[in-house]
């Protein structure tokens, strides 16, 4: 076991090998138990995925293309 300093704030980095077996990153919550001379912390909820795509999150006030329209035929028009 590790020995860790706490700040003055009462913060303490939390070992990555211990975020990592957790599921623990940024945004996750915590919560502290005092079991006799001892505390145990517990990660409450996980933030939830980060999106891998940014399909969608855009909309736009013009109408929609139809699936059938073909570009093409915009370059044989003049």
């Amino acid at each position: 076991m590790e020995a860790l300093s706490v700040t003055s704030k009462g913060q303490v980095t939390i070992p990555k090998e211990v975020r990592q077996k957790l599921g623990i990153s940024a945004g996750t919550q915590v919560a502290f138990q005092v079991v006799g001379d001892c505390v145990e912390m517990r990660a409450v909820s996980t933030p939830s995925e980060v999106p891998t795509s940014a399909y969608g999150l855009l909309k736009s006030g013009k109408k929609p293309v139809p699936a059938e329209f073909d570009v093409a035929s915009l370059a044989t028009k003049r």
